[in-house]
């Protein structure tokens, strides 16, 4: 079990990301993984940059771990600061991601317990997750940006 304080720490980390991508006009979600303690990947948002909608923080810190140690990555943990949308809870699912902790929850999009849930029991692998880690924090940033683009 990872205590709050840990949690919390490392979602600083992704939440340090997510004003990366905030200050290059994505969306600001950012994402940390980590294995043992250690970090393994850390990223942001890339799609306006890359112009490829896959480009999301999770994504790029899954592949980068799967690229150096397999696609099993039942030992890690992905912190972001977003609840992950369809296609990122799917990928930490066929991951055989260990543990996913969110910062927001997304009523809009959020694939983690909000709109649905396919990280728990819906497939072969289920995800253990937590939602709500530095929540203010993490929700504040996206206000922010959304507000700024009316």
């Amino acid at each position: 079990m990872i205590s709050k304080p840990e949690m919390e720490q490392t979602m600083r980390l992704a939440l340090e990301e997510a004003k990366l991508a905030y200050d290059a006009g994505e969306v600001p979600v950012g994402a940390v993984l980590v294995c043992g303690g250690e970090i393994v990947a850390r990223a942001h948002n890339r799609v306006e940059r890359d112009h490829d909608a896959t480009q999301h923080a999770e994504l790029i810190c899954l592949r980068e771990a799967m690229a150096l140690h397999g696609n099993r990555l039942a030992d890690y943990t992905l912190y972001v600061t977003l609840e992950p949308c369809a296609m990122c809870a799917g990928a930490c699912v066929n991951a055989k991601l260990g543990r996913l902790v969110f910062g927001a929850f997304d009523d809009v999009a959020g694939c983690c317990g909000s709109r649905m849930d396919l990280t728990d029991k819906c497939f072969l692998h289920s995800v253990e997750t937590w939602g709500g880690i530095l929540e203010d924090d993490c929700k504040a940033l996206l206000t922010r940006f959304f507000q700024a683009l009316r």
